[in-house]
């Protein structure tokens, strides 16, 4: 980090620090000007935890049944971070019991009572903004029951909140914490009574920041497509309370819902979960459609990438690809090295997968799960098509860096389905190889078939390999393309070697098949999940090989083999309305 950078940094703590304790000084609020609507969704299974005593945040775990949430030690900054924002209001929602509620109220009374007062590593603007949305969205559940002193502070709090907002709103990073910031500011202007000019510059703030931030495909800078969403739904909840209230929304604010939809479209998994790519999970049940649904958009995305993913889609079966550059800079704190990976899912289940975000399990897992073997695609060497940066200043984060600077693609339909091209050239600096990936999806999604390809383009190119196969006594240099399974499908190595047979759990057989002198194996992987205490095991496909020669091909295909009635009923069954 750059002295320049710490000195703005300490800046802008010192300033946070400043309004936060100004904003005690700020008159209280008696009312909401209208019943508040509780619009996000949490994890009842998280809940379920938090009730049981067991803490969970940024991949440490306190298991403790009468620990205040305050009281517990944070490890570390993310921990802090994550428990200040109060997400976990909407889990303890979800379970939504009286246990549940007392707890929520007793760790909001703490919060107020150790942090009310302007103190502590929770005034940021978009953790007061996520804090503040979730507090209104459960105003009914945790009010019940309280009198009338926690019921004036619990008002007064949100008062100060929402001045400090107004005030720190521009030091929040772009992106998702400044959507966060300004759906907290305009949430929390219309909602409390006397407070509704201070919805107007965010108004025009997030106007501005709709058409700076989502680009023309509708996506943003991360690739992320669980922050996608996560931006979508604050977006929608900003229009819905500006419908409400009678004032309209931007043309920027609209176009830039009109934008993203189509873009959430293409990366939703025929079961109706999102692509797992970039630190980004399936999201929650549910979140989606309802986010849809509030928008009223109902257009597509008919051709060409979507935030830089290819779809392709045949039958019941989806597969989508990382198709583009990784993110770059300040965007790629949680950026994956996952360039040419692919999700296959078949039906309501998923088949094929990425390991996912270990960002909840700690440094070590969130580390892992960036690599490149924790995801569906080749892997040369053991090497990662990407590197982590060293950890940058007080926040640890690790961005990504020395990824593939050149991704063509090209998709095209074929006679009997839909063909995707691509290729990378992260391992070329290294070993002189460039990896291209073709991958052919039959019309009715039975049929997977998969070439990848390892490349010397150019005489540079060939000169870097002819040095590394010096260096290995022409042994050549190892590759792995693996095809991470998703936990619920049972895989078993078929034809004395030759396959690997798929069972869903609806029935549906599937199976792996290779050409050439390649060895085929069934490894242990992991599935990792935010809303579950420990990952979960898996197996990988792995298809291992040398790369001897300026040009390698590995043919493989995936293909169902069999679809019993309950494969059929479970594919026929009555499904919600994608609007």
């Amino acid at each position: 980090m750059s002295r320049f950078e710490r000195v703005s940094n300490t800046w802008s703590r010192f300033q946070n620090r400043l309004y936060a304790r100004l904003s005690q000084r700020q008159k209280t609020v008696t009312a909401f000007v209208s019943q508040p609507e509780p619009r996000t969704v949490g994890s009842f299974a998280r809940g379920r935890q938090l009730v049981a005593g067991n803490l969970m945040f940024a991949g440490y775990l306190v298991e403790s049944w009468d620990s205040i949430l305050w009281d517990v030690e944070a490890p570390n900054i993310a921990f802090e971070v994550e428990r200040q924002g109060f997400v976990w209001l909407d889990d303890l929602a979800a379970v939504g019991d009286v246990r549940a509620r007392e707890k929520a109220q007793t760790w909001l009374w703490s919060w107020l009572e150790k942090h009310g007062n302007g103190r502590g590593s929770g005034w940021t603007p978009e953790l007061t903004g996520r804090r503040i949305i979730r507090w209104i969205n459960h105003a009914l559940f945790l009010l019940r029951g309280a009198d009338s002193a926690q019921s004036e502070a619990f008002f007064r709090s949100l008062a100060q909140q929402t001045w400090f907002l107004s005030k720190r709103w521009q030091s929040a990073q772009p992106g998702l914490p400044r959507f966060e910031a300004l759906t907290g500011l305009i949430y929390a202007g219309l909602a409390l009574e006397g407070l509704e000019e201070l919805a107007d510059p965010a108004v025009r703030a997030l106007a501005q920041e709709c058409e700076r931030e989502i680009d023309a495909q509708g996506g943003i800078s991360t690739r992320n497509p669980e922050e996608l969403l996560d931006v979508f739904t604050l977006l929608t909840w900003a229009a819905s309370a500006l419908n409400e209230a009678g004032r309209g929304i931007s043309p920027a604010h609209s176009a830039a819902i009109n934008r993203i939809a189509p873009t959430l479209r293409a990366l939703r998994h025929a079961e109706g979960g999102l692509a797992r790519f970039h630190g980004g999970g399936r999201g929650l049940e549910g979140r989606l459609d309802h986010a849809l649904a509030l928008s009223h958009v109902k257009a597509t995305r008919s051709d060409g990438l979507a935030m830089g993913y290819a779809r392709l889609f045949g039958g019941r079966t989806s597969v989508i690809v990382d198709a583009s550059l990784p993110p770059e800079g300040d965007a790629s704190f949680n950026a994956h090295a996952s360039t040419l990976s692919f999700e296959l899912t078949s039906g309501r289940r998923p088949l094929i997968v990425s390991c996912g975000s270990g960002e909840s399990f700690g440094v070590d897992w969130r580390r892992a799960g960036r690599a490149t073997p924790s995801h569906s695609t080749l892997c040369l060497d053991g090497y990662s098509s990407a590197r982590l940066s060293e950890p940058t200043g007080l926040s640890g984060l690790e961005a990504l860096v020395e990824g593939p600077t050149h991704v063509p693609v090209e998709m095209s339909d074929v006679t009997d389905g839909h063909r995707f091209q691509g290729g990378h050239d992260g391992y070329s600096k290294v070993f002189g190889l460039t990896h291209a990936r073709t991958l052919e999806l039959t019309l009715d999604g039975r049929g997977l078939a998969g070439e990848d390809m390892l490349l010397a383009m150019d005489d540079t190119a060939k000169r870097r390999f002819s040095k590394v196969m010096d260096a290995t006594v022409l042994t050549g240099v190892g590759f792995d393309v693996r095809l991470h399974l998703h936990p619920e499908v049972d895989a078993a190595v078929d034809l004395g070697g030759a396959a690997v047979s798929m069972a869903l759990k609806s029935g549906e057989i599937w199976v792996f098949r290779h050409d050439g002198q390649f060895k085929l194996s069934l490894e242990p992987s992991v599935y990792l999940e935010k809303t579950r205490l420990k990952p979960r095991a898996t197996k990988q496909i792995v298809l291992s090989g040398r790369a001897m020669e300026y040009a390698t091909r590995i043919r493989w295909s995936l293909s169902k083999a069999q679809d019993t009635a309950v494969a059929i009923r479970d594919l026929n069954r009555d499904e919600p309305e994608f609007d």
